[in-house]
């Protein structure tokens, strides 16, 4: 019954102020709301990339041109060289049991145009089995054939925002686009992929052969990539060190000297996104975390003059009776009552910013229970932290003092 009657005395007192209990509210709240928000921005982009690279399938190696790190989650090209040949993708295929399917690619941004209108798009000269390396599906039409390639056949199958770009309302299978100054025909069209784990819109790509690429539109002799899909995720590591053996043997690196190319795999980037991404979260819940600080302070504050302004109220019930107890909970009371109310209206707002914030960056929604419940009980330290000292510093007034005062 105390505690009732406490809590119902604390609310009174704490509305008739309400433009202090406000301003020390906003600290815990936004700290609250950042909190969760941040949560699950970093939760719903790691499940997102998690989705992406798992379409892409864990059993995927990428050789690349020069040297390569994983910086900030992204693979970075540190040293460029020209040495990657088409040669190198054959002699992968024909050497490494553990390839299932090799594909070159070499891309470019160039302007395409068909009729009045252009756009500036990613080519990319590769083969067929890239579809099934990075799990293509065409929404018209058809892919190019390994004749076609071979053939220097000036083909095209592109993206759904390159249809939209440049063919508007327009069928386009079948018409002729200028890549460059190089006219290609159309003959299929990419189902919609969204955005990879880059960020970058997949569906504003063109796939060309390569061989037509390189020596039709690119002029080069050279490739920066080979795609690798593995049987399956068991060999993996024999099938690096296999397509490793296979481009030391070809470039004539000695084993142990600095090789020319760098093997990568769907799990290492994946892992590095992770990393990235928990780091960011956790330097950004630091930061709310400094807010709900802030706004343990602001309570503090808002205690401190409360009971500089109710000296002679504390003498009064000290004077009738009321132990030093009764002065000490009616106080932590209060401070408590404005640390959780602050925390409760910070969840729901940080649960409908979060919402907010998914459908917007377009990642999933996943707001942890146990954030929210940490959330919540940080609250309630903050309130007992921030108020044990100004219920005391109540709780210890001399009585006698207290209604002197005027």
């Amino acid at each position: 019954m105390k505690i009732a009657k406490n809590i119902l005395v604390s609310k009174k007192i704490l509305l008739e102020r309400k433009v202090r209990t406000i301003l020390s509210l906003s600290g815990i709240i936004v700290g609250v709301s950042a909190v969760i928000v941040m949560v699950a921005l970093g939760k719903g982009t790691e499940e997102k990339v998690t989705s992406q690279i798992t379409k892409m399938g864990s059993n995927l190696l990428l050789v690349n041109a020069g040297q390569v790190r994983i910086i900030a989650g992204r693979a970075r090209q540190t040293k460029i060289v020209t040495t990657l040949e088409l040669r190198d993708a054959d002699s992968i295929a024909e050497g490494s049991s553990g390839a299932q399917y090799v594909a070159p690619a070499q891309l470019k941004k160039m302007k395409v145009k068909y009729g009045n209108l252009s756009t500036n798009t990613s080519i990319v000269g590769t083969t067929p089995d890239i579809t099934a390396i990075q799990n293509h599906s065409l929404l018209k039409g058809r892919f190019f054939d390994e004749d076609e390639d071979k053939g220097l056949r000036r083909v095209a199958v592109i993206g759904e925002t390159v249809v939209k770009n440049i063919f508007e309302n327009q069928e386009p299978i079948g018409e002729a686009i200028l890549i460059g100054k190089v006219p290609f025909e159309v003959i299929g069209v990419f189902s919609p992929k969204g955005l990879d784990l880059y960020g970058a819109d997949q569906d504003d790509r063109i796939f060309i052969p390569v061989r037509t690429a390189l020596r039709r539109l690119f002029n080069l002799d050279y490739i920066n990539t080979i795609y690798v899909k593995v049987k399956n995720e068991r060999l993996m590591d024999m099938a690096s060190k296999e397509i490793d053996s296979i481009l030391r043997e070809r470039h004539h690196i000695k084993e142990g000297k600095e090789a020319d190319f760098t093997i990568l795999n769907q799990d290492a980037i994946l892992e590095a996104q992770k990393e990235s991404s928990k780091t960011f979260t956790l330097l950004i819940g630091s930061i709310a975390g400094l807010s709900l600080l802030v706004g343990g302070i602001g309570v503090l504050a808002v205690m401190l003059i409360s009971i500089r302004e109710r000296i002679k109220e504390i003498g009064i019930r000290r004077a009738v009776g009321a132990k030093r107890r009764d002065i000490l909970a009616q106080f932590l009371s209060e401070a408590l009552l404005l640390s959780i109310g602050g925390g409760v209206i910070g969840i729901a707002l940080g649960i409908a910013a979060a919402v907010i914030t998914a459908i917007f960056a377009k990642v999933p929604l996943i707001i942890p229970i146990e954030t929210v419940a940490l959330s919540f009980f940080a609250t309630f330290i903050i309130g007992m932290f921030f108020g044990v000292y100004p219920a005391r510093k109540a709780a210890f007034l001399d009585p006698i003092k207290a209604l002197q005062v005027e």
